[in-house]
């Protein structure tokens, strides 16, 4: 130890990063890169491998890991000594009907996520299964655009309350496994906002998710990473998203269209279509360098979220966003007990609320009157009706 406070940005940092207060950019008040080189803004926008981001030793800041979700926590690798919990997979949680117990798995996630070290959870999925043969449909919460978002807000709200950000995903419309690198999805305007873009936006206005995912497929003729009217002009703009937009794995595919489309975060890496060639793009005039500096900003505000960077000098002791893109959960870690490895190690979620949850998911169909099964003959349509409150639904036969 050498006497200086833990959970500060010394001076020589600070001179290299330029903290004032007087406001540089929409992501993070205060912070200027005068003192920061383009290549090493540009690196921290590139994984440094297939799950971490660049770390910066002259900033304090360490890198971030980012796991696989939804339906439980996987971690950096695959190791028996380490195992995760299994929870009821989304489509079980969004036939719960029950944002509050939806909330309490997703904490418990989240501090499974937190033991693991890890800073970023993939998921929440919140595409809409509209369609049986989407291949991944049982990430999902439902087909209904309303449920799903209140379930996923609640989802990014217990996992973000335990300290681990959220990158929800995939944005947008990436429904099909088939050809889906390549799928080009023509979907109208109204189709989008009153259907597809519903949970996403609750995600962000309502639950503050930290981070978006850009999905592989196209919509409407642009790739989801290169989709400026989409990534820039509805996340960022119409919603004021000041989190980070990040790419799909390799879903990144080009250097000056996703950069000036409004993607934040290359992953993986460090290989990729950013990296020295993002750079290049600076010097060449193609991109404008304030492109980039919103870009880190937007990445060191998240890592401050989960820790990753120190508070700095002149913002207050959260180090995070005023309004709801904010993680100020007292069960939040700070970033000198997580970069040191002081975390305490979080347990497996309790088997009884996940048992809990899975029984909720459950619906059961009484057929006491031998309506079922239904004669073809007689039968004209169906009705479900709540007779005596939503747990009892009757199926009557209607002539």
């Amino acid at each position: 130890m050498d006497g200086r406070p833990a959970g500060r940005v010394h001076g020589d940092q600070l001179r290299a990063r330029r903290v004032a207060c007087e406001g540089t950019g929409p992501a993070r008040p205060g912070l200027s890169f005068d003192g920061l080189s383009l290549d090493r803004r540009v690196r921290l926008l590139t994984g440094a491998d297939n799950w971490r981001t660049a770390a910066d030793p002259g900033l304090g800041l360490r890198p971030m890991a980012f796991s696989d979700g939804p339906a439980g926590v996987r971690g950096i690798a695959m190791d028996e000594r380490a195992p995760s919990s299994s929870l009821p997979c989304p489509s079980a949680l969004g036939a719960t009907w029950d944002p509050a117990l939806v909330g309490e798995v997703a904490a418990a996630l989240g501090a499974e996520a937190r033991g693991k070290d890890i800073d970023v959870l993939l998921a929440p999925t919140i595409h809409l299964m509209r369609t049986p043969l989407g291949g991944r449909g049982f990430e999902c919460f439902s087909e209904d655009p309303v449920l799903t978002a209140a379930i996923a807000v609640a989802y990014v709200r217990g996992v973000q309350g335990a300290g681990v950000a959220c990158a929800v995903k995939h944005f947008i419309c990436n429904d099909s496994e088939t050809q889906r690198w390549t799928c080009d999805v023509r979907v109208a305007g109204h189709v989008l906002r009153e259907l597809y873009l519903v949970p996403f936006e609750a995600c962000v206005r309502e639950a503050g998710a930290l981070a978006v995912m850009a999905g592989y497929n196209s919509v409407n003729g642009a790739t989801m990473t290169e989709n400026a009217p989409l990534l820039r002009g509805v996340l960022k703009d119409e919603w004021g998203f000041t989190g980070v937009a990040v790419s799909d794995w390799h879903a990144a595919r080009s250097t000056d269209e996703t950069a000036a489309a409004g993607l934040d975060l290359a992953m993986p890496g460090p290989a990729g279509p950013w990296g020295d060639q993002l750079a290049t793009a600076v010097r060449a005039g193609r991109l404008p360098e304030d492109e980039v500096d919103d870009k880190v900003r937007r990445v060191l505000h998240l890592a401050g979220q989960v820790g990753a960077l120190p508070p700095l000098t002149g913002l207050d002791g959260s180090n995070g966003l005023d309004g709801p893109n904010r993680l100020d959960s007292p069960n939040r870690l700070d970033g000198a007990d997580r970069r040191n490895g002081r975390a305490e190690r979080s347990s497996l979620a309790d088997p009884a609320l996940l048992r809990r949850a899975a029984a909720a998911a459950f619906t059961l169909l009484a057929n006491p009157r031998e309506v079922l099964p239904l004669d073809p003959f007689f039968a004209h349509g169906v009705s479900l009706r709540e007779p005596a409150g939503p747990a009892d639904v009757d199926l009557e036969q209607v002539e």
